[in-house]
C-alpha cells in the first residue's frame, strides 16, 4: 500500500490527496509537523534528503518526492494525464507554471500569513508578493475565460495542481476579482475532495458569483480551523 507523508495544511500535499481520492486509491497517511521540525530528523532525511513534504512511499519501498512528480506517477494510464503529444505537454506546461509562477507568490504569502509572526519584515515579504501573485492569477483568469480546463480539453492533473492554493484563503489582496462560473471544475472537485483529510479548505464549488475567471474565488470556500477526519 502507498504511504503518504504529509502536513495537512499543505496545498502541495492536498493536491496528492485529491488525486488519490479521485482514483479511489487506498493509502496510509503519516502526518509530519513541519513547524515542529519533524521533516528535518535523521530518519526523515534518510527518506527525503530535501526534508520536505509531501513524500510518497511506493509499494516497492522506494520514495518519490515533489508533489507534481507524484501527480504524474499516480495519473499515468488514467484519464487525468493524456497519453502523450501536445496534450501531455500542455498539462506539464501548467504544472511547471504552478511551481514556478503560482506557488512562490501565492503559497509563499499564505505561509507567512498563517505560520510566521507578523513582524514588519514578514509583512513586507507578503506585500512583495502582491504584484506577481495578481499577475499569476490574471494569467489563469485569462485562460479560463475561453475554456473549461487548463489543458487537453478535460479535467487533468494540471487543474488539480493549480487548485489548492488558488482555492484556499490567503491575504486579502490576493482575493481575485472573480473567476468565471466554472461548472465543469465544480463537478470534478465537489465529490471526491470531501473524502480528503485537510486543514486548509473544504472544496464546495468552483461556481462563482461574479464574472471573470480566477480572482474572487475564496468566497465560495469554507476555511477550516481544524483538520477533517483522517483518511482510513
Amino acid at each position: 500500500m502507498l504511504t503518504l507523508y504529509d502536513y495537512l495544511d499543505s496545498g502541495n500535499g492536498y493536491k496528492v490527496r485529491l488525486l488519490l481520492a479521485h482514483l479511489g486509491r487506498d493509502y496510509t497517511l503519516v502526518e509530519k509537523d513541519i513547524m515542529a521540525g519533524e521533516t528535518r530528523t535523521p530518519d526523515y532525511l534518510a527518506m527525503n534528503p530535501n526534508g520536505k513534504i509531501p513524500l510518497l512511499k511506493l509499494e516497492d519501498g522506494s520514495f518519490l518526492a515533489e508533489s507534481n512528480a507524484m501527480l504524474n506517477y499516480l495519473a499515468e494510464g488514467t484519464p487525468y494525464l493524456p497519453d502523450g503529444g501536445i496534450d501531455r505537454a500542455r498539462v506539464l506546461q501548467w504544472m511547471f507554471f504552478e511551481q514556478y509562477s503560482h506557488e512562490p507568490p501565492i503559497a509563499g504569502a499564505r505561509f507567512r500569513m498563517r505560520h510566521l509572526e507578523q513582524t514588519q519584515q514578514v509583512k513586507a515579504e507578503i506585500e512583495a508578493r502582491r504584484a506577481p501573485g495578481e499577475a499569476t492569477l490574471g494569467v489563469m483568469e485569462g485562460e479560463l475565460a475561453t475554456r473549461d480546463w487548463f489543458a487537453a480539453g478535460r479535467y487533468t492533473i494540471a487543474d488539480i495542481a493549480l487548485y489548492p492554493y488558488t482555492a484556499c484563503r490567503r491575504p486579502r489582496w490576493l482575493r481575485p476579482r472573480g473567476l468565471s462560473r466554472h461548472r465543469p471544475l465544480d463537478r470534478a472537485h465537489r465529490g471526491p475532495a470531501r473524502l480528503v483529510p485537510d486543514a486548509t479548505c473544504r472544496i464546495t464549488s468552483w461556481r462563482l458569483t461574479s464574472t471573470g475567471a480566477v480572482l474572487n474565488l475564496y468566497r465560495t470556500f469554507n476555511s477550516l480551523a481544524a483538520r477533517l477526519d483522517r483518511h482510513e
